[in-house]
């Protein structure tokens, strides 16, 4: 549970900071959609829909260009929504880093206090102790 918390946590901080460029990415995704929408003599909103679904590579096939320069474009909605998935998996890929580093953090320093505990109370019967710390 720890993780869970720590990751989001890094998470929300890491969109705080690059709200601004994914948010700069999908209105291009949006007005490049609505673009090939004109052309294509689409609506507003299946122009949107198309473009995100492009995007995404999914592509339901339900909504398809037809001209050359829409066909162009939808090439260019699909890099650009490359790009946007792969700010998102590597704002993810960091937080899940982060988090995990704490969670090692936290584990190493509870397995050192146990250590200590253990070695003191082997100290306290009165038993020569030899004993050496090293960290790898």
């Amino acid at each position: 549970m720890e993780f869970t918390f720590s990751y989001f946590q890094y998470f929300a901080n890491h969109l705080a900071i690059a709200w601004p460029l994914l948010f700069s990415i999908a209105l291009l995704i949006a007005a490049l959609g609505v673009g090939v929408g004109f052309h294509e003599s689409w609506g507003r909103f299946e122009s949107i829909y198309w473009a995100f679904i492009t995007a995404t590579t999914v592509g339901y096939g339900d909504i398809r260009p037809l001209k050359p320069l829409s066909r162009v474009l939808s090439i260019f909605i699909a890099l650009i929504g490359v790009t946007f998935t792969g700010i998102m998996v590597a704002l993810a890929i960091d937080a899940a880093t982060k988090a995990f580093g704490d969670v090692l953090i936290h584990v190493n320093s509870r397995a050192a206090i146990e250590e200590v505990q253990r070695v003191s109370a082997v100290a306290s019967n009165g038993d020569v102790l030899v004993w050496a710390a090293s960290r790898a």
